[in-house]
């Protein structure tokens, strides 16, 4: 069942009569609806093209966040073989929010690392909605730590709308362990790409995603902070979302022009959700992609060059 965003509104009264003409020639086969059926998917598709031509940024949070957007396991499944989960931070306990483990990308042994959503309303409170707590962290700490050991490229995919902010997160140190993550970002010698496939919020997902590269797919954002938050800091009311959502500048074209973004990768028209297998292959062939460019790469070039990449960041695009 197609889920609509509200901006989508029109589209949906659109395909739906579409297809009510259809069930309704489906149970009375005289009826010959297809001529009028076929029209009414042309103007959708008409319809689809014009609304997501020039997305507002607002708008592109809203289609990040889509329920029915592929989301880590998906890409796992289909991207990745003989994929073996490893599980625990060996400290505390295991955090479903993130799913990592050993892997083969295109037959290249690899660590793959992402925060997992959940598909359905059960899955989506046992993965705690993508909200990664301190054992989340810490976890994919030792999962880096495992990938430089046995020379493994780590790939992380992200999507959360940041660490979970609750009180049992915060009594068990939930900015060191986030502030961990990052740190080893840093200090591994061996390649990571992270590809932001949904929502990149605040440091529950820089904690992935301080990489040698960085994509995006075309309708993802990655901030600092959610638009509802920082218009509740700045303006003390939350509806002033939008207006946070174009100052922020966190949609992936305009991290590209910042410098933040080194790929952008295209959705289907309509986005990741009316495509998802078309996306998840534009995602691997980024990944291919950016393997290839950091391939035989030495260990000390590529962290001084992500050090170096990190500490330039911010002086690039500031006025566009």
């Amino acid at each position: 069942m197609t889920t609509y965003l509200d901006f989508e509104k029109p589209l949906a009264e659109i395909e739906g009569k579409a297809e009510e003409l259809r069930a309704l020639a489906r149970r009375n086969e005289e009826m010959d609806v297809e001529a009028e059926a076929a029209a009414l998917d042309k103007k959708a598709a008409d319809m689809l093209r014009d609304l997501y031509k020039e997305l507002t940024p607002w708008r592109k949070c809203q289609v990040a966040r889509h329920p029915n957007r592929p989301h880590c396991r998906d890409y796992i499944q289909a991207l990745f073989t003989e994929y073996t989960p490893l599980a625990g931070d060996r400290n505390f306990a295991d955090d479903h929010a993130v799913m990592g483990g050993l892997a083969r990308f295109e037959d290249t042994p690899v660590m793959v690392i992402g925060h997992e959503k959940g598909h359905d309303t059960k899955t989506r409170i046992e993965r705690n909605f993508g909200m990664a707590r301190p054992e989340g962290y810490r976890k994919a700490v030792r999962l880096m730590d495992m990938a430089d050991r046995f020379g493994l490229p780590v790939i992380t995919l992200v999507d959360t709308p940041g660490a979970y902010p609750g009180k049992g997160a915060e009594e068990r140190g939930q900015s060191e362990a986030i502030a961990r993550s990052t740190e080893k970002c840093l200090q591994i010698g061996v390649p990571l790409i992270s590809i932001i496939i949904g929502e990149g919020g605040s440091g529950g997902a820089v904690a992935f995603a301080t990489a040698d590269r960085l994509a995006m797919l075309e309708h993802s954002i990655y901030s600092v902070i959610s638009p509802e938050g920082c218009a509740s800091i700045l303006w003390k009311d939350a509806e002033k979302m939008r207006e946070a959502a174009e100052a922020l500048r966190l949609t992936a074209q305009d991290l590209h022009k910042l410098g933040v973004c080194d790929v952008v990768i295209k959705e289907p028209l309509g986005g990741a959700q009316r495509d998802p297998d078309a996306t998840i292959a534009g995602v691997g062939r980024a990944i291919s992609s950016m393997l290839a460019q950091l391939k035989g790469a030495d260990r000390g070039k590529l962290i001084a060059g992500r050090r170096r990449k990190y500490l330039d960041m911010g002086s690039k695009g500031l006025a566009a």
